[in-house]
């Protein structure tokens, strides 16, 4: 959260390349790092995993950005969707690989082992084979130094782009949805088997981890598809994006529900209405992405995904955890202490989830409005390059600089030449 947006900023400046391969390098070594730790230096586990955040910045705020210089239109919505299906099936699979290799290995530290080893891989295919296009490169954008503004100013921009603000506390819902399920629903569904009497399960929450690893596995590829192509199928209608983003969080809401209330009666129903809800809210991961991606000029995108992932990170699965566990906390100690009443506890603090969804596609709806409106200011700065500033200019500034030029004396032998000044000082 922190270092998004000192990423973001170099990001647009520097060779993104290298600061992706530094992040990476970063990511890695501190995960393995962290797998070295023993009881006595829990601290030194906890701060190899916060300063994992350092890689996840650097790379989450460039990544998207070079996608988006090497492909424009639909090519870029597919390729786009591709990087982002990374999101749920990394998740996936770090449950699955985790559970899978604590269970073979019996060391919970050999779990954290497999990651950095992929990792350390992928490192040597970005240096050699990802090229590291120009900034606006697919939309024919000039990168040069004159095209690049103030931190301060990029960051006045954003939040004075009505589309990109609305779209990215709607993006946040969804991060605090899928955080609160990646957290607590195995330990939720743990508890769920206890009191339903599936004791043969209740010794660990690692089976419960594996399938709601397999689940997020498919139902992230599923539903970022769908969303991908429901995009490229509806692009001829304006305002499609958020819409479909706005439908599938309005839908996920009362599968959560569903989901929720029905985990002390039916494990196997709660497991399918997850499914759902899961499908419905990855199909904004892309799109959200590609929202982004056209309604801010080449020369803010890595800022822009840096002010987006900190938005998502601290109104959103930074703090989703924390919250539902602190309603549940409190329900709990005013009830008897049993496990009927450590699960009820949760199962009402999760409740939240469903709403907090149903405020994320008001969100969309409301970005909708705005969206054609940010799209074409962002279209017609990147088809003049020299127009630098937020918005192009302002009215009041245009109306000024009109008036200084109207004022001047009329030479009588030459009008034509005082409206070419005139023209010259507005469009300059």
């Amino acid at each position: 959260m922190i270092l998004a947006p000192l990423f973001g900023y170099l990001g647009d400046r520097y060779n993104r390349k290298m600061l992706m391969s530094i992040g990476i390098l970063i990511w890695c070594g501190l995960t393995l790092a962290g797998s070295f730790t023993t009881q006595s230096n829990f601290w030194a586990l906890v701060l190899c995993r916060a300063l994992v955040g350092i890689g996840e910045a650097s790379y989450s705020t460039i990544a998207p950005t070079i996608i988006a210089d090497l492909f424009v239109g639909d090519k870029r919505t597919i390729m786009i969707s591709i990087f982002y299906i990374a999101i749920p099936v990394g998740s996936g699979l770090g449950y699955m690989l985790g559970s899978g290799v604590m269970k073979l290995s019996g060391d919970w530290h050999w779990s954290m082992r497999v990651t950095p080893c992929v990792g350390f891989l992928v490192l040597l295919f970005l240096i050699f084979f990802v090229p590291d296009p120009p900034r606006g490169a697919s939309e024919d954008h000039t990168d040069s130094p004159s095209s690049r503004t103030s931190w301060r100013e990029d960051l006045k921009c954003l939040c004075t782009n009505r589309s990109f603000v609305l779209s990215s506390f709607g993006t946040a819902t969804v991060s605090f949805t899928t955080g609160a399920l990646g957290f607590w629903a195995p330990i939720f569904l743990l508890r769920a088997r206890d009191i339903n009497g599936f004791t043969e399960h209740t010794s660990s929450s690692s089976y419960d981890s594996l399938i709601f690893g397999a689940i997020t596995c498919v139902t992230g590829v599923l539903g970022i598809g769908i969303g991908a192509m429901t995009s490229k199928y509806l692009k001829k209608i304006p305002h499609a994006d958020p819409l479909i983003c706005a439908v599938g969080m309005l839908s996920s809401s009362p599968c959560l529900f569903i989901a929720i209330v029905l985990a002390k009666h039916c494990i196997a129903l709660t497991y399918f209405f997850i499914f759902l809800a899961e499908i419905f809210l990855a199909l904004n991961w892309a799109i959200v992405a590609d929202i982004l991606l056209y309604i801010i000029i080449p020369t803010r995108r890595s800022m822009a995904e840096a002010v987006q992932i900190t938005i998502c990170h601290v109104l959103g699965d930074a703090s989703s955890s924390y919250i539902i566990g602190a309603i549940s906390d409190t329900i709990q100690r005013s009830q008897p202490t049993s496990s009927y009443w450590r699960f009820v506890s949760l199962e009402y603090a999760f409740l939240l989830c469903p709403f907090i969804a149903v405020v994320g596609g008001a969100l969309f709806l409301w970005t909708a409005s705005y969206l054609e409106e940010d799209r074409k200011k962002a279209s017609q700065q990147i088809q003049d390059p020299a127009d630098v500033t937020c918005a192009q200019r302002t009215q009041d500034s245009i109306v000024k600089q009109t008036a200084e030029v109207l004022n001047k004396p009329i030479r009588a032998a030459g009008p034509k030449e005082d409206h070419f000044v005139i023209g010259c000082n507005i469009n300059q």
